[in-house]
């Protein structure tokens, strides 16, 4: 596992360098990209990115759960959760760069 995290301002520097727009054009067309998506996951739609992968929303039932520490068994609530499923391209770039090191 590495040790770095990729984050926004990442992001926004790597569009700056490879398209050429100003910093500020860039952060702004990041947050736009992520704005789109995170508006359309609330709305209960499912984002497919082509060659990345599926954003979607799951619903869980309320099941019972069992507290570690304790062993005492308690109720845990119906729930959504954010789910990721990366294409097959994602998944084979990642691991035949994986596999190199």
């Amino acid at each position: 596992m590495s040790e770095f995290t990729v984050t926004r301002a990442d992001l926004i520097d790597a569009v700056y360098k490879e398209i050429g727009l100003s910093r500020t054009e860039s952060a702004v067309l990041i947050e736009s990209i992520l704005e789109h998506i995170i508006e359309a996951l609330m709305r209960g739609e499912t984002v497919k990115l082509a060659g990345f992968g599926t954003f979607e929303v799951r619903h869980k039932k309320p099941r019972m759960g069992r507290n570690p520490k304790t062993g005492r068994e308690v109720p845990i609530t119906s729930r959504r959760v954010l789910g990721f499923r990366p294409s097959s391209i994602f998944k084979k770039r990642v691991n035949s760069a994986l596999t190199k090191n």
